[in-house]
């Protein structure tokens, strides 16, 4: 998980994909049972769901605008979702995506921003809005979202990101409806953000001030699981490990010895990692690869390179865990002679999902939407740079369930082709009508914003 830089001009601006193929026609898979009305929400949210938070809800009116608006939108944002999804692109090189939904964002009313904080693929949307009754120097209460862009590699949205997309462009243009319809003071802003998948690209958002502006800040991930479920689950911490040998070629059979052999280090290097995963947490995981080269075998290699990943529950676990796996590489590198070289990525932090947003996503998502609790909750997991967002301001992340292929979980090639259904479409829009509702509770009622506040602690 090597950082690109943005703009690198090692990365190609179209990915190949190659799920062309006919696929014969079945019932798209969910995972487990579906979902009840009276399951009972995970352990991490019992405490907020017992203690509740004082109603009302938000007034039916603004409710009805909200679901009417998204259905609205509906056919417009199934058209931007299927552009973003059979154009994909790779970290850092999201250009059609960037004019894609730019241009989009410009045609409902909001000022956009382009190439936002000098990055090339980023962008952002904003819209406020007063009623009569404030002054225009007033401070308005703040809305923030994220719409990812990027896909991967050979694979394309195998992550679903052009859901990511429009369901963060679905729940700004129905709060700005909403504003707008009702005369609520507030302000929104949709930030594209680009190279989640490798890049950390939101690290480069925070270091810029991207986030500064804002309340709250809210998304969404599309996932495998059973049928009408979400969850507000943490994620793991992540940092990647880039490590280089150089050795010293000689003849194999003729003077071996005169050579220092790298990929014997690199080999020393995974056998090392994997008696220590006996040593580690269950929670915790190292996983890597050994990069080709024109390797014969009557020559020592004299250059090995490999990527590795290190996750766990938190950074500090990360931090701890990285140590641990370097000093392998260390003493691959003693023992063969060779020289090494590290490269050690930015730290992708944990999701800290804020309890309050957490509780009335949920609380919305179920009684109204029929999208309850997901049973794999608390299941080990993938990383995001969402969750360096959560450890600035309070947010929420929630994952949701999409149908899939048998074994096309996340970054597989028939999660590609469900995040193009028409029923992933569907479970977008039902999230995102939650995450709107979740949004201008937040910037409309002060008692509410209040709580939220009181929950986040960024030192935790």
């Amino acid at each position: 998980m090597s950082k690109q830089e943005p703009g690198s001009s090692s990365m190609h601006n179209m990915v190949p994909c190659y799920h062309t193929e006919t696929v014969a026609q079945q019932e798209p898979l969910w995972l487990l049972d579906d979902a009840r009305k009276d399951d009972k929400p995970p352990p991490y949210l019992l405490a907020t769901h017992e203690k509740g938070f004082k109603r009302p809800w938000l007034d039916e009116k603004i409710i009805a605008t909200i679901n009417e608006r998204i259905e609205e939108l509906d056919p417009a944002l199934r058209e931007l979702s299927l552009k973003i999804h059979d154009h994909p692109e790779i970290m850092w090189t999201e250009h059609y995506a960037h004019d894609t939904l730019t241009a989009f964002m410009d045609s409902y009313g909001f000022n956009v921003t382009k190439h936002y904080l000098g990055l090339e693929t980023a962008w952002r949307a904003d819209f406020e809005h007063r009623s009569s009754a404030v002054s225009k120097k007033s401070p308005l209460k703040t809305l923030g979202l994220n719409s990812e862009m990027d896909a991967l590699p050979g694979i394309g949205h195998a992550c679903g990101h052009n859901l990511i997309a429009i369901a963060g462009v679905a729940v700004a243009l129905a709060v700005k409806t909403a504003l707008e319809k009702h005369d609520l003071d507030g302000r929104i802003v949709l930030l594209g953000t680009p190279a989640e998948e490798g890049g950390a690209g939101k690290i480069d958002f925070i270091q810029r001030g991207g986030y500064k502006d804002m309340d709250i800040c809210l998304m969404c991930h599309p996932g495998p699981g059973p049928r009408n479920t979400t969850g507000t689950g943490p994620s793991l911490a992540i940092t990647g490990i880039e490590v280089e040998y150089f050795g010293h070629t000689a003849h194999a059979s003729a003077a071996p010895w005169e050579g220092q052999n790298a990929l014997d280090a690199a080999f020393l290097a995974y056998s090392s990692v994997s008696v220590l995963r006996q040593q580690i947490k269950p929670t915790h995981r190292v996983h890597g690869i050994v990069e080709g080269r024109d390797w014969a075998p009557n020559i020592i290699p004299d250059y090995a390179k490999m990527r590795w990943l290190v996750r766990a529950p938190s950074a500090a676990e990360v931090d701890i865990l990285r140590e641990r796996v370097i000093n392998c590489f260390k003493g691959a590198a003693l023992s063969t002679g060779c020289k090494m070289e590290l490269k050690v990525d930015r730290t992708m932090f944990d999701l800290r999902q804020n309890s309050v947003l957490s509780s009335e996503y949920h609380n919305v998502s179920q009684s109204q939407y029929g999208v309850g609790p997901n049973s794999m909750e608390g299941a080990i997991g993938g990383s995001t740079d969402f969750g360096n967002v959560t450890y600035e301001l309070p947010s929420l992340h929630p994952s949701f369930s999409i149908p899939t292929e048998p074994n096309g979980g996340n970054h597989t090639i028939g999660f590609t082709r469900a995040a193009r259904t028409e029923k992933a479409h569907e479970c977008t829009l039902k999230v995102a009508k939650a995450l709107t509702q979740v949004g201008m509770r937040a910037i409309i009622d002060e008692e509410f914003l209040s709580q939220v506040k009181e929950a986040f602690n960024p030192n935790r």
